[in-house]
């Protein structure tokens, strides 16, 4: 898998995790603020519970069935009463529960959800509990309406005939404990007297009693048959605050808080998962584009991307790809900086080599020029010959540099068109070495030709192949003591190419040297003649033979020979 699709996997998968724990998280939350209002709601309102929450607050022993302790204390709490019936009706257990009960629940008291005298008003929730290996159980829950204790308290100490409460210390105690009110009401509904906080109505219509009555109030009232004076009391019957207190702004703001830290810790590792790799092979990138062929480092000039086993470290393992990239980018640059340097070098060395080269031909030809024009002496033809055949030697030797120079530029910028025509590469070649051994200055060498077997017919360029054939014979007599024994031979490989071989037993290359032989500017040591070269000569003979489609390869040992083998395709 490459980069960019195991990139795309892991930031997908990263991020589908990412966003499951924060929506695990959200969903632990939700369910935390769940359980917490559940069981404010349970607390405030015993109603609002399920049948599970009974499951294990029922105690079962043998034939025996009654509360815990815990369920009766919340019951009482909030003034009300538990019954337990079984499946056919019969109370079984029961708490603070009214004194008129049945002694059989029928199907009719599920109906009406009510039972005793009308006046009474016992409403009451119930539900059905389920346990293994026995019949379902029935728990009935009802709440007393408080504001009878309180009239019936109150009662006993109004004074009807003054229309006053008259209440007591201790009443108006309990009244203000429970936040109840109480007024007395005239026949025609006007308040006569009130205490506690109520509405400031002073007449009310039977209207307006009815709604007090639809509100979320405990009533009760007792109407004086002598006066028609009609006593009202009333308590909030407080319905469940638990999402106003678990959404209180405090928790609201806690809420909130708790979220940006998770988003923002979840936006931190999610940015130095992917950010700070990026980063550092930015970094990286920024330092090639200035020229410091290194990687980032650390403080202590440590690698930032591996550790000290040389592994990569966890965070920098999804790029390791482009981290291998980076690394062979930064060692070829380094590499082309060094030859560049080197090249740099070599170049200049080439050039001041080359002025000399050129320097010295030059003042030789101007001071001949001198003699030949000076008046002093009259000189003879022989010796005027002796001098123009020097002037011609010189001059030819600097239009030679001249030549190949142009021919090394012309060839790095592919501006050398070749004419090809079919030759039989095996005269081709041997008319070359018949030169080479026709020339006087070779007589010390030895020199054989070892053509191929059958005639092969080649498609080249004649004369810039003559060149490349001219220039490595020429280089095996240049570079090797006298009775070298050169040899060219011409063979073929699979009838689809050619090859040119010619081997010497001179004195052969170091390694050095051979590595640095068809380097531009390179001038190899020379034993026995006075002209070094241009430092072009195998540079050209390698773009020659490049031009042509073809290679070069030369092995070479010290005091070994040499071999260089040429390969074209026919």
């Amino acid at each position: 898998m490459n980069l960019h699709k195991r990139f795309m996997v892991q930031f997908f998968i990263q991020l589908f995790l990412l966003s499951l724990i924060f929506l695990v998280g959200m969903l632990i939350v939700w369910a935390v603020i769940g359980f917490t209002i559940s069981e404010d709601e349970i607390q405030t309102d015993l109603a609002e519970a399920d049948a599970s929450y009974f499951t294990n607050r029922i105690i079962l022993d043998n034939n025996n069935h009654f509360f815990k302790k815990n369920l009766e204390e919340l019951a009482e709490s909030q003034n009300g009463w538990l019954i337990l019936l079984d499946s056919d009706g019969a109370i079984l257990d029961s708490f603070n529960a009214p004194e008129v009960l049945p002694t059989q629940f029928t199907v009719s008291d599920f109906t009406d959800r009510l039972w005793g005298s009308p006046e009474d008003n016992q409403q009451f929730t119930y539900w059905e509990i389920e346990f293994l290996d026995m019949d379902p159980l029935l728990l009935l829950y009802g709440r007393n309406n408080m504001a009878e204790d309180l009239l019936e308290s109150a009662v006993p100490v109004i004074d009807w005939q003054q229309e006053d409460l008259n209440l007591t210390l201790g009443t108006k105690e309990e009244l203000e404990k429970e936040k109840a009110w109480i007024q007395l009401l005239s026949p025609e509904g006007k308040v006569l007297d009130t205490y506690g906080e109520v509405s400031e109505s002073s007449l009310y219509t039977m209207q307006q009693l009815g709604e007090l009555q639809s509100e979320n109030q405990w009533l009760a009232s007792l109407t004086n048959t002598e006066t028609g004076l009609t006593v009202v009391t009333g308590l909030e019957n407080v319905p469940s605050t638990a999402w106003g207190t678990t959404f209180s702004n405090q928790n609201l703001f806690l809420f909130a808080l708790t979220t940006l830290i998770l988003l923002a810790i979840g936006t931190f590792w999610y940015a130095r998962k992917f950010g700070a790799p990026l980063l550092v092979m930015m970094q990286w990138i920024q330092n090639l584009g200035n020229g410091q062929y290194e990687e980032p480092t650390n403080d202590n000039k440590g690698s930032l991307i591996t550790n000290k086993k040389g592994k990569i470290k966890k965070k920098y393992r999804l790029f390791k790809d482009l981290i291998d990239t980076l690394e062979q980018l930064t060692a070829t640059l380094k590499i082309h900086q060094h030859q560049q340097k080197t090249l740099e070098r070599t170049r200049e060395d080439w050039i001041s080599g080359l002025s000399h080269d050129l320097k010295t031909p030059l003042s030789s030809i101007s001071g001949y020029a001198q003699i030949l024009e000076s008046s002093d002496y009259e000189w003879s033809a022989k010796e005027t010959r002796e001098f123009a055949s020097i002037m011609n030697e010189k001059s030819f030797y600097m239009m030679e540099l001249l030549e190949e120079l142009t021919l090394t530029f012309r060839l790095k910028n592919q501006a050398l068109p070749l004419a090809k025509e079919q030759i039989d590469i095996n005269e081709f070649i041997r008319r070359i070495v018949i030169h080479f051994i026709n020339d006087p200055s070779n007589t010390e060498l030895k020199f054989t030709f070892v053509a191929a077997p059958q005639s092969i017919r080649v498609n080249i360029d004649p004369m810039w192949f003559q060149r490349i054939i001219d220039n490595l014979i020429a280089n095996a007599v240049k570079y090797n003591p006298s009775g070298t024994e050169i040899k060219i031979s011409v063979s073929t490989i699979e009838q689809h190419l050619f090859v040119v071989l010619i081997e010497d037993d001179g004195k052969g290359m170091e390694m050095e040297i051979l590595e640095k032989l068809f380097d531009r500017y390179y001038r190899g040591t020379n034993t026995h003649d006075t002209n070094t070269g241009t430092g072009l000569g195998l540079a050209i003979t390698k773009q020659l033979v490049q031009l042509h489609n073809g290679s070069i390869h030369v092995d070479s040992m010290p005091e070994k020979g040499t071999a260089v083998r040429v390969i074209v395709p026919v």
